[in-house]
């Protein structure tokens, strides 16, 4: 009996273990970031587009994609609900992690668009800086001065960022 048994278990462990490896053969592993065309200024271009929540569970659309008014510059577009962002620009965002810190330059007012938009739900910040200083895919967080003061950006939209700049 014990034999029977064992033998069942033997049989079920490798119809399991076969049934594992084919549905990791036949599922692709995902290996492009999303990348996708947006309309930004009027024009679709490829950006990353991503909502995120900063600790107070405030909602955030963060957009980067490469300005072509701007010398295809990366820009980090952050978009809350209207009114949102109404400071004075030019603001820094100060961008952390671990021991490194950046002050992303504020770009909005470069931006025509933006400049007289009366709803106050966007602004814009040099991305280039923080992207052409990072090796890796590292979790960033991200503060505002009067607007948020952490919001946290995960490893797999950093690397969409970075996928951004080399791209063509």
């Amino acid at each position: 009996m014990k034999k029977i048994s064992r033998l069942i278990n033997d049989y079920l462990l490798k119809v399991i273990s076969c049934l594992l490896t084919i549905s990791l053969i036949l599922i692709p592993a995902k290996s492009y970031a999303e990348v996708a065309e947006t309309q930004i200024n009027s024009s679709l271009i490829q950006a990353s587009t991503e909502f995120l929540r900063d600790l107070d569970y405030e909602t955030w659309q963060l957009v980067a994609y490469k300005s072509s008014n701007n010398q295809e510059k990366l820009v980090l577009r952050i978009i809350g609900y209207p009114g949102n962002l109404r400071i004075d620009h030019p603001l820094s965002l100060n961008v952390e992690s671990g021991r490194k810190s950046w002050e992303l330059d504020d770009i909005t007012l470069l931006n025509s668009e933006l400049a007289e938009d009366s709803r106050q739900a966007a602004a814009e910040f040099d991305l280039d800086k923080l992207i052409n200083d990072l090796s890796q895919n590292r979790p960033l967080r991200l503060s505002l001065q009067g607007v948020f003061s952490e919001l946290p950006v995960p490893p797999f939209l950093v690397k969409e960022w970075r996928t951004l700049k080399t791209q063509t």
